[in-house]
């Protein structure tokens, strides 16, 4: 472990309401899911709001798209999650439930210090800024990754 954690957002545009019956196999797994991701190596926060997981919070003009914000010891291990557990089983099945998000990235990652959190605030111009001006150390993708910083600045 470094001086720094991997923060991620990720976005997804619902294509029914999170009450439609189209929506069950998405809604009724989330908290199984959202639990192996806490439980699984490298895992540090989970954003949370009053739902239990963060399908109430819209930070965004489109009320349709749900947002995850986590934090993790590397990039290694967010993949890990994301493609070697069970968690790959529902990115495939992603269409069923979630279109595009438009033209913003559907995933955005930056460092911080270990000692932080990220606020929904940075997260979003996190994003818009990985939309804006592409891969950088201030905002990348998996595809386009970079290191965490040597030391804390």
């Amino acid at each position: 472990m470094t001086g720094w954690h991997l923060a991620q957002l990720n976005l997804a545009r619902m294509r029914h309401d999170l009450d439609d019956p189209r929506m069950a196999g998405f809604v009724d797994n989330l908290e199984r899911i959202n639990q192996l991701g806490d439980e699984s190596p490298g895992f540090v926060w989970r954003y949370q709001d009053e739902s239990g997981a963060a399908t109430d919070t819209r930070a965004f003009d489109d009320d349709d798209v749900l947002l995850n914000l986590t934090v993790w010891e590397s990039v290694e291990d967010l993949r890990a999650y994301v493609v070697d557990s069970e968690h790959v089983n529902f990115i495939r099945r992603r269409l069923e439930w979630f279109d595009r998000v438009g033209t913003l990235p559907g995933l955005t990652m930056w460092w911080i210090p270990a000692d932080t959190l990220p606020s929904i605030a940075d997260a979003v111009e996190r994003c818009q800024h990985l939309h804006d001006h592409g891969p950088s150390e201030h905002a990348f993708t998996f595809r386009d990754s970079f290191d965490a910083p040597e030391s804390v600045t």
